[in-house]
């Protein structure tokens, strides 16, 4: 049995301004253009570029606007991520939209990208849903990835596909490209790292397979970048290794050691304790 799944990740050319109307328009697009595909997913902060001060309550306005979008596609719909105003607070939270146009989850940043995301409020939570006759899938918003517990604890959970809306623009893109691959081997998943391009990102979106194979890495312009998934590969390899190697699950699950770091908290960690204080660098 192929557990088949086929994804579009838009990498649009975006500003910091109001992007609703050419998403949708280019949503629109994609569909005529592959009717065949199930889920379209594009990057953080597209919708508006990094602006707290668009900050929705959800449900609202443009949530209810994608939620329309993805119904009359009849496609699962990440329309990147927003700024969502909560009991005084901000975060930065992506939306997922069935094809009914029904938010299922919402996953709100676990890691702000600090100190230069100011104001941005942690998340709390793993986010995963299931698909079904699919699978389960596991949600993280770009800085998230750089701690591998992320994409760890949402495997944990049964996660087989990773959606990684991503907004980057520095030069540390490249390495970027570098986790996005090592989280997939490493757990064993599918990872789906969709940026920006123009004055919000700068590209490199990509698919990565369970063995840590690149499906497919975009350039630096805009592009779709479509993929058919196969969950039963996932399966397959988590079963008998990757490339009939290392079954790195199954000895993450069975090893004796216990994890002293995570153990009441890491504020007191000698090796954490030390590092100062979580504030942008001033000169040398």
């Amino acid at each position: 049995m192929m557990r088949s799944f086929a994804i579009a990740g838009l990498q649009l050319n975006l500003e910091t301004a109001d992007n609703i109307d050419l998403i949708s328009r280019k949503i629109d697009s994609v569909m005529r253009r592959f009717p065949w595909v199930q889920m379209v997913i594009i990057g953080e902060l597209a919708g508006f570029g990094p602006r707290p001060s668009t900050a929705e309550t959800m449900p609202g306005p443009t949530e209810n606007h994608f939620g329309s979008i993805a119904k009359k596609h009849k496609i699962w719909l990440l329309p990147g991520s927003l700024y969502e105003q909560s009991d005084g607070k901000v975060y930065n939270t992506t939306p997922v939209l069935n094809p009914e146009g029904e938010v299922v989850t919402r996953h709100r940043k676990l890691y702000p990208f600090l100190p230069y995301e100011q104001g941005i409020e942690y998340g709390e939570q793993i986010t995963v849903f299931d698909i079904p006759d699919v699978g389960r899938f596991g949600v993280s918003i770009c800085y998230d990835m750089w701690f591998p517990e992320t994409t760890r604890a949402m495997v944990s959970a049964g996660a087989e596909v990773i959606l990684h809306p991503t907004m980057t623009n520095t030069s540390d893109r490249e390495v970027e490209t570098v986790i996005a691959r090592a989280s997939a081997v490493q757990n064993q998943c599918y990872f789906v790292d969709i940026n920006s391009v123009g004055e919000i990102g700068y590209g490199r979106s990509s698919v990565i397979g369970p063995q840590g194979e690149v499906i497919y890495q975009a350039g630096c312009g805009e592009e779709i970048v479509t993929a058919e998934l196969d969950l039963e590969q996932v399966r397959r390899v988590r079963e008998r290794g990757i490339m009939g190697l290392g079954q790195t699950l199954k000895s993450f699950r069975d090893a004796p050691i216990k994890y002293v770091v995570y153990e009441n908290g890491l504020h007191g960690r000698e090796g954490l304790s030390k590092l100062g204080t979580l504030e942008v660098p001033g000169r040398i």
